[in-house]
Formats: C-alpha cells, structure tokens, sequence
C-alpha cells in the first residue's frame, strides 16, 4: 500500500474525568513518538525505525458524533482509543474491535460518554461516512469522576495501546490488517 493512504487515530474522552482520558493519554504518548522523542530502542519504534507514514493525523475528541464522523470521514483507516465499562468490569482490560466499514456493528462494551461509540459508528454507516477500516480499541476504566490523572490499571495500559496502534499501522500498511497477535 502507498505512502498516500489517510490515516486516522482519535482518542476519545475526557482528560478532566481520570481514567475517561486514557485515549487522549494515548494520542499524548503517539504525538512523542511521531516528533521523533522515541530512542531507538523505544517499544513504540516501528520495525522500520520510521516515524508515523506521511499524513497520518492524530486528534483528540470528546466523543460528539459529529465530530467523530467529521475526523475518520475518507479515512482509510481509523484508529479509535476510548475508556468503556464492560459487565462485570475488570479495569484495565483492552477490547480491540476491527470493522472493514461494511458490516453492522455489535458492541459489547459501553462507551463512558452518553452517546456511545457503537451509535457514532452505526450512524456513520447509514450516512455512508464509515472509513475503509475502523478499529476501536477499548479500555475499561475504573474511575470515571472529576479529575485528573489514571488510575493504575489503565494508566498500566498507555504504553501497550500505543504500540497496539503502531503495529495495527503497520500490520495495515502491509495489507495485513487481520494478523493480529
């Protein structure tokens, strides 16, 4: 695949409701990695030692719909980071989900927002708007109050989603987007 493809990674959240900010924790830790502060020996190198592929936008959101739609629209892949709450819970755990934009989604974790991602994503499909592959990984948080910082077990898991997202990167650049780990 060629260097001009678009791709998308958006850490949903809050960064004022503790563990509701580890996308945007993520994004933070990615936007090191592609200004070149990663060392060589950094576990967010990518085997070619490369930064991110030109074009390759890291944003934050707060979760609107809209603007959800509006940041992966065209994309060829979308890379979504967010907290969720799962039943029974077990803070820290990653869900990683991966939709090639024609499916219907089924989400079995809840987004920590009011409208949560499965509707921003099923909307997107009806309009259309989907990119050509979407994965959506999850972290289930443990404290969703007023404040700042993470708490263990997710703040545990910031490093592992950032290289999560540069081998999905990679993984899909390589026309390789199923082999995952």
């Amino acid at each position: 695949m060629a260097d001009a493809l678009r791709i998308v990674v958006i850490g949903v959240g809050n960064e004022f409701r503790h563990d509701d900010g580890v996308g945007w924790a993520v994004i933070a830790r990615l936007k090191e990695h592609s200004i070149g502060r990663s060392s060589p020996g950094s576990p967010l190198r990518s085997s070619s030692g490369d930064p991110f592929p030109p074009g390759t936008v890291l944003e934050t959101c707060d979760g609107d719909p809209g603007r959800l739609l509006g940041l992966w629209e065209n994309a060829d892949l979308a890379i979504v980071l967010d907290a969720g709450h799962a039943h029974p819970p077990h803070p820290g755990r990653v869900h990683r989900l991966a939709l090639d934009g024609t499916r219907p989604v089924q989400v079995g974790t809840t987004s920590s927002h009011g409208l949560g991602l499965g509707e921003a994503v099923e909307l997107s499909r009806v309009l259309g708007r989907l990119p050509g592959r979407l994965v959506v990984y999850a972290v289930e948080g443990a404290d969703g109050t007023l404040g700042t910082g993470l708490s263990a077990p997710v703040a545990a898991q910031v490093n592992a989603l950032a290289r999560s997202v540069v081998e999905e990167i990679e993984r899909y650049r390589s026309g390789r987007p199923e082999d995952v780990p």
